[in-house]
């Protein structure tokens, strides 16, 4: 699939149900009828409090079963542009909607390719989590070959998808013992591979704390995989498995206060460049989004992994200032000069991971200080070598780069031309 004809349908969703979600409040949503459903969605769930996110769960796994995949995520998107805690929180909602979408009496790859890159692609983490969940035997045939129908030079954005996915479904798969899983995402053929099934793995070792409601936690062994409060299935649900804990293994500590750099000050040195890529959402979750307090303890980091911790804040950052640029900006200028840059490397891949599309990015780039520029313009071409499958589209998506240097920088990125 090409990443822009996909921006361009994501574009014209959006543009109709924001305009539904605003036009006013009808009586009463039906499941499947979009405007009534998203107008009701925001009627019954906006302004409630403690059981919120219960609440748009349930109104978005209605549309799901009236509707279908599709047209659940098209509710997600414009609920979240009227909802900043929906926005927030989006990639937990997908990850829900791909889960529940998911049965096994339905071929992974029917269910997969449904999804769209909304909120960070969530959607396909949530049914590779389901399908390896409900099927899944962790051994190296198994874990080897899932994502590999997806494994195409045309298509790295969506082989990358399920590669996520498999680390957070591993980690859930052991109880959460993240260092069991890490040995599983081993068996994964190429470093890139890997590093793609240790992201997932670190990512999900975080949400454990930091929001053990979410969706997936319902997957765990011996839970149901119905998202939401829990309860009997209804009839008209999606089946899944139940499954047992595949062996015992010890108590794993997610994450420490008195450690900031736990876990990955106790992991081997191949897990840690994956491991501090998420080490700020435990730190700002441990210090109270001290943004200063994070880049101190980035700087504290061991020097071979001390830029891979300053790139992760500016991922964080990007969820905290919901890709504005200029707030995202300032965010990053609280960072030390000397690795500043590599915080608005990680805020520009985010930009890009959240829509699959390049033009924030670019934007972005445009305004950090001369010394990072062209660092920042080489951090999106990293990401178009993922975007797009030819050199032919590579080169088009940086083209629209001026000056020559800062585009041969994209290139660079982007694997088109040597760089630095």
């Amino acid at each position: 699939m090409r990443r822009s004809t996909l921006g361009q349908a994501r574009g014209t969703v959006l543009g109709s149900f924001i305009l539904i979600a605003l036009a006013g409040c009808a009586e009463q949503g039906a499941p499947g009828d979009p405007q009534s459903s998203v107008t009701a969605a925001l009627e019954a769930c906006q302004f409630r409090s403690a059981d919120k996110m219960d609440c748009y769960e349930a109104r978005l796994l209605e549309e799901l079963d009236a509707a279908g995949l599709p047209a659940a995520l098209a509710m997600l998107e414009a609920v979240s542009h009227v909802d900043a805690d929906v926005e927030r929180e989006g990639h937990v909602y997908a990850h829900g909607i791909g889960i529940r979408a998911y049965s096994p009496d339905r071929t992974l790859t029917d269910v997969f390719r449904q999804c769209t890159v909304l909120f960070q692609s969530g959607c396909y983490h949530g049914v590779i989590q389901a399908e390896f969940m409900a099927n899944g035997v962790a051994d190296r045939p198994t874990v080897s070959e899932l994502c590999q129908p997806y494994d195409t030079a045309e298509d790295r954005w969506l082989f990358f998808q399920c590669l996520h996915g498999l680390g957070h479904a591993l980690v859930m798969y052991y109880g959460h013992n993240l260092p069991r899983a890490l040995e599983d995402c081993d068996y994964l053929t190429s470093s890139w591979n890997r590093e793609s099934c240790y992201g997932g793995a670190f990512m999900e070792n975080v949400i454990s704390v930091t929001n053990p409601h979410h969706p997936a936690s319902e997957l765990e062994p011996s839970g149901t995989s119905e998202m939401g409060s829990g309860g009997p299935a209804e009839e008209g649900d999606h089946e899944h498995a139940t499954m047992t804990s595949p062996e015992s293994l010890a108590p794993w500590e997610p994450l420490k206060a008195d450690d900031l750099h736990y876990p990955c000050s106790v992991l081997p040195e191949r897990y840690l460049s994956a491991c501090y890529m998420m080490q700020t959402s435990a730190i700002l979750w441990e210090n109270g989004e001290d943004v200063a307090g994070a880049s101190e303890t980035c700087g504290q980091a061991p020097e071979a992994w001390r830029r891979t911790c300053f790139q992760s804040l500016g991922r964080d950052l990007s969820a905290r200032t919901a890709q504005r640029p200029e707030p995202s900006l300032a965010e990053c200028q609280k960072t030390p000069e000397e690795y500043r840059a590599w915080c608005y490397v990680g805020l520009v891949k985010n930009f890009v991971d959240l829509t699959a599309t390049t033009e924030s990015a670019f934007s972005f780039c445009g305004l950090v200080e001369d010394f990072a520029r062209s660092q920042c313009y080489e951090a999106v071409g990293e990401q178009i070598w993922t975007l797009y499958g030819t050199p032919t589209e590579r080169s088009a998506a940086c083209a629209v780069i001026e000056p020559s240097e800062l585009r041969r920088a994209c290139l660079a990125g982007a694997r088109v031309q040597a760089g630095r």
